[in-house]
Protein backbone atom coordinates (compact mmCIF):
# COMPACT_ATOMS: atom_id res chain seq x y z
CA UNK A 1 0.00 0.00 0.00
CA UNK A 2 2.30 2.69 -1.24
CA UNK A 3 0.46 5.62 0.26
CA UNK A 4 3.04 7.69 2.38
CA UNK A 5 4.86 9.76 -0.56
CA UNK A 6 4.94 13.53 -1.00
CA UNK A 7 2.75 14.29 -3.49
CA UNK A 8 -0.18 12.70 -1.87
CA UNK A 9 0.57 14.73 1.27
CA UNK A 10 0.48 17.98 -0.74
CA UNK A 11 -2.73 17.20 -2.55
CA UNK A 12 -4.35 17.05 1.22
CA UNK A 13 -2.45 19.90 3.03
CA UNK A 14 -3.12 23.43 2.20
CA UNK A 15 0.10 25.61 1.29
CA UNK A 16 0.40 27.83 4.26
CA UNK A 17 -0.30 31.63 3.19
CA UNK A 18 2.10 34.32 3.33
CA UNK A 19 2.24 36.76 6.64
CA UNK A 20 3.40 39.55 7.48
CA UNK A 21 7.52 40.03 7.76
CA UNK A 22 7.50 41.14 11.18
CA UNK A 23 5.21 38.82 12.96
CA UNK A 24 7.43 36.44 15.50
CA UNK A 25 6.94 32.40 16.22
CA UNK A 26 8.46 30.73 18.37
CA UNK A 27 8.48 26.71 18.21
CA UNK A 28 9.74 24.62 20.64
CA UNK A 29 10.76 20.91 20.54
CA UNK A 30 13.27 19.88 17.42
CA UNK A 31 11.27 16.66 16.27
CA UNK A 32 9.66 15.74 13.32
CA UNK A 33 6.87 18.22 14.05
CA UNK A 34 8.96 21.17 15.45
CA UNK A 35 11.60 20.74 12.82
CA UNK A 36 8.35 20.80 9.95
CA UNK A 37 6.63 23.42 11.50
CA UNK A 38 10.01 25.55 11.69
CA UNK A 39 10.70 25.09 8.17
CA UNK A 40 7.48 25.40 6.73
CA UNK A 41 6.98 28.93 9.04
CA UNK A 42 10.46 30.30 7.34
CA UNK A 43 9.18 29.21 3.74
CA UNK A 44 5.97 31.74 4.68
CA UNK A 45 8.40 34.55 5.65
CA UNK A 46 8.11 34.58 9.21
CA UNK A 47 10.33 35.06 11.67
CA UNK A 48 11.02 31.99 13.33
CA UNK A 49 13.13 30.75 16.21
CA UNK A 50 13.29 27.00 17.14
CA UNK A 51 13.25 25.85 20.58
CA UNK A 52 15.14 22.50 21.03
CA UNK A 53 17.16 21.44 23.79
CA UNK A 54 19.50 18.95 21.95
CA UNK A 55 22.20 19.68 19.28
CA UNK A 56 21.15 16.28 17.53
CA UNK A 57 17.70 14.83 17.23
CA UNK A 58 17.75 10.79 17.48
CA UNK A 59 14.90 9.50 15.60
CA UNK A 60 12.20 6.92 17.10
CA UNK A 61 11.09 5.63 14.10
CA UNK A 62 13.37 2.68 12.68
CA UNK A 63 14.87 1.96 16.29
CA UNK A 64 13.82 -0.97 16.64
CA UNK A 65 15.85 -2.26 14.04
CA UNK A 66 19.20 -0.61 15.96
CA UNK A 67 17.62 -2.70 19.07
CA UNK A 68 17.33 -5.60 16.34
CA UNK A 69 20.88 -5.54 15.21
CA UNK A 70 19.58 -5.01 11.59
CA UNK A 71 20.97 -0.80 11.57
CA UNK A 72 23.45 1.39 13.14
CA UNK A 73 22.56 3.87 15.80
CA UNK A 74 24.17 6.72 13.24
CA UNK A 75 21.42 6.09 10.75
CA UNK A 76 18.85 7.67 13.67
CA UNK A 77 20.27 11.06 13.91
CA UNK A 78 20.41 14.23 12.24
CA UNK A 79 21.30 17.76 12.92
CA UNK A 80 19.51 21.39 12.62
CA UNK A 81 22.31 23.09 9.81
CA UNK A 82 19.64 22.97 6.93
CA UNK A 83 16.93 24.50 9.17
CA UNK A 84 19.27 27.52 9.87
CA UNK A 85 20.24 27.71 6.30
CA UNK A 86 16.80 28.47 5.51
CA UNK A 87 16.84 31.52 7.57
CA UNK A 88 15.60 29.42 11.18
CA UNK A 89 16.82 30.81 14.61
CA UNK A 90 17.96 27.73 16.40
CA UNK A 91 18.22 27.75 20.25
CA UNK A 92 19.76 25.09 21.85
CA UNK A 93 18.27 25.74 25.41
CA UNK A 94 15.09 24.07 27.34
CA UNK A 95 12.22 26.08 27.44
CA UNK A 96 10.82 26.12 31.00
CA UNK A 97 8.03 28.25 30.79
CA UNK A 98 5.44 29.57 27.98
CA UNK A 99 3.00 32.73 29.24
CA UNK A 100 0.84 33.29 26.86
CA UNK A 101 -0.75 36.76 28.40
CA UNK A 102 2.94 38.76 27.98
CA UNK A 103 3.63 36.17 24.56
CA UNK A 104 7.06 35.24 25.44
CA UNK A 105 9.06 32.14 26.25
CA UNK A 106 11.18 31.72 28.77
CA UNK A 107 14.16 29.56 28.47
CA UNK A 108 16.09 27.24 30.90
CA UNK A 109 19.01 29.88 30.75
CA UNK A 110 16.85 33.15 31.63
CA UNK A 111 16.69 34.43 28.00
CA UNK A 112 13.34 35.57 27.09
CA UNK A 113 11.52 35.00 23.64
CA UNK A 114 9.26 37.27 22.49
CA UNK A 115 6.03 36.10 20.20
CA UNK A 116 3.26 37.06 18.65
CA UNK A 117 1.83 32.82 18.41
CA UNK A 118 4.14 29.96 19.82
CA UNK A 119 4.20 26.18 18.22
CA UNK A 120 4.91 23.40 20.97
CA UNK A 121 5.73 20.00 19.78
CA UNK A 122 7.01 18.58 23.31
CA UNK A 123 6.46 14.78 22.36
CA UNK A 124 6.27 12.67 25.79
CA UNK A 125 7.55 12.55 29.23
CA UNK A 126 7.62 8.91 30.63
CA UNK A 127 5.24 8.57 33.93
CA UNK A 128 8.08 7.35 36.16
CA UNK A 129 5.07 7.60 38.63
CA UNK A 130 3.06 4.81 37.12
CA UNK A 131 3.98 1.88 37.32
CA UNK A 132 5.45 0.53 41.40
CA UNK A 133 8.79 -0.09 41.25
CA UNK A 134 9.49 1.60 38.05
CA UNK A 135 11.53 4.69 38.17
CA UNK A 136 14.46 6.76 36.38
CA UNK A 137 16.84 4.83 38.38
CA UNK A 138 15.15 1.26 37.58
CA UNK A 139 15.25 1.98 33.55
CA UNK A 140 18.78 1.52 33.82
CA UNK A 141 18.58 -1.99 34.32
CA UNK A 142 15.24 -2.70 32.60
CA UNK A 143 15.16 -0.02 29.75
CA UNK A 144 12.02 1.69 28.50
CA UNK A 145 13.94 2.33 25.02
CA UNK A 146 10.91 4.85 24.22
CA UNK A 147 13.16 7.78 23.79
CA UNK A 148 15.50 6.83 21.25
CA UNK A 149 19.51 7.41 21.99
CA UNK A 150 21.13 6.04 24.95
CA UNK A 151 17.85 3.81 26.19
CA UNK A 152 17.83 2.40 22.52
CA UNK A 153 21.95 1.69 22.63
CA UNK A 154 21.31 -0.09 25.98
CA UNK A 155 18.82 -2.59 25.40
CA UNK A 156 20.20 -3.79 22.14
CA UNK A 157 23.70 -3.89 24.29
CA UNK A 158 22.10 -6.40 26.82
CA UNK A 159 20.36 -8.18 24.08
CA UNK A 160 23.44 -8.94 22.47
CA UNK A 161 25.12 -10.26 25.79
CA UNK A 162 22.24 -12.20 26.58
CA UNK A 163 23.14 -15.94 26.78
CA UNK A 164 21.10 -17.94 24.26
CA UNK A 165 18.55 -19.71 26.06
CA UNK A 166 17.37 -16.54 28.07
CA UNK A 167 13.91 -14.96 28.24
CA UNK A 168 13.17 -11.47 27.14
CA UNK A 169 10.15 -10.16 28.81
CA UNK A 170 8.17 -6.48 27.27
CA UNK A 171 5.84 -4.75 29.46
CA UNK A 172 3.04 -3.26 27.43
CA UNK A 173 1.20 -0.55 28.56
CA UNK A 174 -2.17 0.75 28.45
CA UNK A 175 -3.55 3.23 25.38
CA UNK A 176 -2.74 6.11 24.92
CA UNK A 177 0.67 6.32 24.26
CA UNK A 178 3.61 7.06 21.22
CA UNK A 179 2.85 5.21 18.54
CA UNK A 180 0.83 2.61 18.89
CA UNK A 181 1.98 -0.54 16.90
CA UNK A 182 5.62 0.07 18.18
CA UNK A 183 5.68 -2.39 20.90
CA UNK A 184 4.90 -5.01 18.28
CA UNK A 185 6.95 -3.75 15.75
CA UNK A 186 9.77 -4.39 18.44
CA UNK A 187 8.31 -7.68 19.59
CA UNK A 188 8.85 -8.68 15.95
CA UNK A 189 12.55 -7.69 15.45
CA UNK A 190 13.35 -8.68 19.19
CA UNK A 191 12.34 -12.34 17.97
CA UNK A 192 13.95 -12.47 14.73
CA UNK A 193 17.01 -11.13 16.22
CA UNK A 194 16.44 -14.28 19.02
CA UNK A 195 15.50 -16.66 16.31
CA UNK A 196 18.65 -15.63 14.06
CA UNK A 197 21.26 -15.43 17.10
CA UNK A 198 20.04 -17.11 20.28
CA UNK A 199 17.39 -19.68 19.16
CA UNK A 200 17.21 -21.34 22.55
CA UNK A 201 15.46 -18.16 23.79
CA UNK A 202 12.28 -16.73 24.55
CA UNK A 203 10.14 -13.67 24.22
CA UNK A 204 7.01 -12.90 25.86
CA UNK A 205 5.06 -10.07 25.74
CA UNK A 206 3.13 -9.07 28.83
CA UNK A 207 0.12 -6.45 27.25
CA UNK A 208 -2.18 -4.10 29.21
CA UNK A 209 -4.95 -4.65 26.70
CA UNK A 210 -6.63 -6.48 24.66
CA UNK A 211 -6.76 -5.43 21.26
CA UNK A 212 -3.74 -3.36 19.89
CA UNK A 213 -2.83 -1.70 16.11
CA UNK A 214 -2.45 -3.89 12.97
CA UNK A 215 -3.41 -6.80 15.52
CA UNK A 216 -4.63 -9.60 13.07
CA UNK A 217 -1.48 -8.66 10.63
CA UNK A 218 1.35 -8.99 13.84
CA UNK A 219 0.06 -12.27 14.95
CA UNK A 220 -0.47 -13.75 11.58
CA UNK A 221 3.08 -13.02 11.05
CA UNK A 222 4.27 -14.47 14.15
CA UNK A 223 2.65 -17.45 13.64
CA UNK A 224 4.07 -17.83 10.65
CA UNK A 225 7.75 -16.80 11.48
CA UNK A 226 7.97 -17.35 15.31
CA UNK A 227 6.17 -19.58 16.50
CA UNK A 228 7.43 -21.12 19.86
CA UNK A 229 9.52 -18.54 20.22
CA UNK A 230 7.11 -15.57 21.15
CA UNK A 231 4.53 -15.84 23.71
CA UNK A 232 1.88 -12.99 23.56
CA UNK A 233 -0.25 -12.55 26.87
CA UNK A 234 -3.14 -10.29 26.52
CA UNK A 235 -4.88 -8.38 29.52
CA UNK A 236 -7.64 -10.93 29.50
CA UNK A 237 -5.12 -13.37 30.31
CA UNK A 238 -2.89 -11.83 33.05
CA UNK A 239 -0.61 -9.07 30.50
CA UNK A 240 -1.27 -6.30 32.71
CA UNK A 241 2.42 -5.47 34.28
CA UNK A 242 1.27 -3.99 38.02
CA UNK A 243 4.74 -3.87 39.49
CA UNK A 244 8.45 -4.63 38.77
CA UNK A 245 11.31 -5.45 40.96
CA UNK A 246 14.45 -3.84 38.44
CA UNK A 247 17.10 -5.64 40.67
CA UNK A 248 16.09 -8.87 39.98
CA UNK A 249 14.62 -8.23 36.75
CA UNK A 250 10.79 -9.48 37.65
CA UNK A 251 7.68 -8.44 36.76
CA UNK A 252 4.47 -9.01 38.72
CA UNK A 253 1.05 -9.16 37.23
CA UNK A 254 -2.45 -9.91 38.58
CA UNK A 255 -2.09 -14.05 37.31
CA UNK A 256 1.91 -14.26 38.93
CA UNK A 257 5.45 -13.14 38.46
CA UNK A 258 8.21 -13.54 35.28
CA UNK A 259 11.76 -12.93 35.97
CA UNK A 260 13.75 -12.42 32.36
CA UNK A 261 17.21 -11.89 31.72
CA UNK A 262 16.51 -9.13 29.29
CA UNK A 263 13.20 -7.16 30.45
CA UNK A 264 12.09 -4.13 28.32
CA UNK A 265 9.06 -2.18 30.32
CA UNK A 266 7.94 0.54 28.42
CA UNK A 267 5.94 2.78 30.87
CA UNK A 268 2.65 5.07 30.54
CA UNK A 269 3.10 8.59 29.13
CA UNK A 270 1.84 12.19 28.77
CA UNK A 271 2.33 15.26 27.16
CA UNK A 272 6.06 16.21 27.62
CA UNK A 273 7.13 18.60 30.39
CA UNK A 274 7.15 22.09 29.07
CA UNK A 275 3.25 21.25 27.75
CA UNK A 276 2.47 20.30 31.55
CA UNK A 277 4.77 23.51 32.73
CA UNK A 278 2.62 25.77 30.31
CA UNK A 279 -0.63 24.77 31.19
CA UNK A 280 -1.20 23.50 28.42
CA UNK A 281 -2.07 19.89 29.15
CA UNK A 282 -5.96 18.72 31.25
CA UNK A 283 -5.88 16.28 33.95
CA UNK A 284 -5.56 13.60 31.56
CA UNK A 285 -1.90 14.73 30.96
CA UNK A 286 -2.61 15.38 27.24
CA UNK A 287 -3.49 18.54 25.20
CA UNK A 288 -6.96 19.18 24.17
CA UNK A 289 -6.68 21.19 20.89
CA UNK A 290 -9.17 22.68 18.21
CA UNK A 291 -8.40 20.24 15.51
CA UNK A 292 -8.94 22.70 12.37
CA UNK A 293 -6.21 24.58 13.41
CA UNK A 294 -4.72 22.83 16.42
CA UNK A 295 -4.38 26.45 18.88
CA UNK A 296 -4.55 25.02 22.31
CA UNK A 297 -7.96 25.21 23.98
CA UNK A 298 -6.42 26.10 27.32
CA UNK A 299 -3.71 28.69 26.19
CA UNK A 300 -4.95 30.88 23.44
CA UNK A 301 -1.90 31.61 21.04
CA UNK A 302 -0.13 28.79 21.67
CA UNK A 303 -0.72 25.75 19.25
CA UNK A 304 0.44 22.27 20.30
CA UNK A 305 1.29 19.27 18.27
CA UNK A 306 2.61 15.81 17.52
CA UNK A 307 2.41 12.88 20.39
CA UNK A 308 1.48 15.04 22.64
CA UNK A 309 -2.32 16.19 21.93
CA UNK A 310 -5.45 14.65 22.19
CA UNK A 311 -6.13 13.92 18.06
CA UNK A 312 -9.22 11.70 18.66
CA UNK A 313 -8.98 8.95 15.93
CA UNK A 314 -5.36 10.13 14.61
CA UNK A 315 -2.69 7.90 16.42
CA UNK A 316 0.65 9.66 18.24
CA UNK A 317 3.36 8.99 15.04
CA UNK A 318 6.34 10.80 13.24
CA UNK A 319 3.84 10.84 9.95
CA UNK A 320 1.08 12.17 12.30
CA UNK A 321 3.60 14.83 13.83
CA UNK A 322 4.93 16.06 10.45
CA UNK A 323 0.91 16.30 8.98
CA UNK A 324 0.55 18.81 11.66
CA UNK A 325 2.53 20.52 11.79
CA UNK A 326 1.97 21.63 7.92
CA UNK A 327 -1.72 22.47 8.96
CA UNK A 328 -1.10 24.21 12.22
CA UNK A 329 1.53 26.39 10.06
CA UNK A 330 -1.39 27.22 7.34
CA UNK A 331 -3.73 28.17 10.24
CA UNK A 332 -1.01 30.21 12.24
CA UNK A 333 -0.01 31.90 8.80
CA UNK A 334 -3.82 32.89 8.21
CA UNK A 335 -4.28 34.22 11.90
CA UNK A 336 -1.40 36.22 11.88
CA UNK A 337 -3.02 38.45 8.30
CA UNK A 338 -6.71 38.04 9.87
CA UNK A 339 -7.32 35.32 7.34
CA UNK A 340 -10.04 32.60 7.59
CA UNK A 341 -8.32 29.48 8.56
CA UNK A 342 -8.15 26.77 5.95
CA UNK A 343 -9.74 23.73 6.10
CA UNK A 344 -7.36 20.60 5.95
CA UNK A 345 -7.47 16.89 5.66
CA UNK A 346 -4.48 15.01 7.15
CA UNK A 347 -3.06 11.70 6.72
CA UNK A 348 -1.23 9.49 8.44
CA UNK A 349 0.61 5.89 7.54
CA UNK A 350 2.35 3.43 10.10
CA UNK A 351 4.82 1.20 8.64
CA UNK A 352 6.00 -2.36 10.75
CA UNK A 353 8.79 -4.07 10.26
CA UNK A 354 8.42 -8.30 11.51
CA UNK A 355 11.19 -9.43 9.95
CA UNK A 356 13.95 -8.30 7.69
CA UNK A 357 12.37 -7.76 4.10
CA UNK A 358 8.75 -8.09 5.50
CA UNK A 359 6.60 -5.19 6.25
CA UNK A 360 3.01 -4.14 7.24
CA UNK A 361 1.05 -0.66 7.09
CA UNK A 362 -2.00 0.82 8.29
CA UNK A 363 -2.92 4.35 7.02
CA UNK A 364 -5.86 6.44 7.57
CA UNK A 365 -7.29 9.98 6.42
CA UNK A 366 -9.05 12.37 9.11
CA UNK A 367 -10.60 15.68 9.27
CA UNK A 368 -12.09 17.89 12.14
CA UNK A 369 -15.37 16.73 13.26
CA UNK A 370 -17.12 17.42 16.78
CA UNK A 371 -14.63 19.24 18.24
CA UNK A 372 -12.03 16.13 17.57
CA UNK A 373 -9.86 14.57 14.45
CA UNK A 374 -11.72 11.65 13.30
CA UNK A 375 -11.42 9.29 10.42
CA UNK A 376 -12.56 9.58 6.88
CA UNK A 377 -14.73 6.22 6.23
CA UNK A 378 -13.48 4.54 3.45
CA UNK A 379 -10.08 6.19 2.90
CA UNK A 380 -7.54 4.69 4.77
CA UNK A 381 -6.89 0.60 5.13
CA UNK A 382 -4.37 -1.73 5.90
CA UNK A 383 -2.37 -4.34 4.20
CA UNK A 384 -3.90 -7.23 2.85
CA UNK A 385 -3.73 -9.95 5.47
CA UNK A 386 -3.56 -13.02 2.76
CA UNK A 387 -0.87 -10.66 0.82
CA UNK A 388 2.32 -12.64 -0.84
CA UNK A 389 5.61 -12.26 0.00
CA UNK A 390 6.29 -9.84 -2.68
CA UNK A 391 3.70 -7.62 -1.24
CA UNK A 392 5.35 -7.90 2.22
CA UNK A 393 8.95 -7.18 0.65
CA UNK A 394 7.57 -4.17 -1.28
CA UNK A 395 6.09 -2.39 2.47
CA UNK A 396 9.47 -2.98 3.97
CA UNK A 397 11.01 -1.10 1.11
CA UNK A 398 8.16 1.88 1.11
CA UNK A 399 8.96 1.96 4.78
CA UNK A 400 12.24 2.57 4.12
CA UNK A 401 11.79 5.24 1.52
CA UNK A 402 8.95 7.05 3.95
CA UNK A 403 11.94 7.60 6.83
CA UNK A 404 14.39 8.92 4.00
CA UNK A 405 11.48 10.71 2.70
CA UNK A 406 10.33 12.17 5.95
CA UNK A 407 13.96 13.41 7.84
CA UNK A 408 15.07 14.68 4.33
CA UNK A 409 11.54 17.09 4.43
CA UNK A 410 12.06 17.99 8.08
CA UNK A 411 15.72 18.04 8.86
CA UNK A 412 17.96 18.15 5.48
Amino acid sequence: MRIARRALAALLLPAPAFAQASARVVVIGGGFGGATAARSLARAGIATTLVEANPTYTACPFSNAVIAGLRPMEAQRFGYDALRAEGVSVVHQRATGVDATAKRVILADGTVLPFDRALVSPGIELRFDALPGYDEAASRAMPHAWQAGAQTELLAAQLAAMPDGGTVIMAVPPNPYRCPPGPYERASLIAHFLKSRKPRSKLLVLDAKDVFSKQRLFEAAWAALYPGLLEYVPLAMGGRVTEVDAKARRVTTDFGSHEGAVVNVIPPQRAGAIAQAAGLADRSGWCPVDPSSFESRLVPGVHVIGDAIIAGAMPKSAFAAHAQARVAVAAMVAMLRGAPVPAARLLNTCYSLVAPGYGISVAGVYRPANGVLADIPGAGGTSPLDAPASVREAEAHYAEDWFATITADAFA
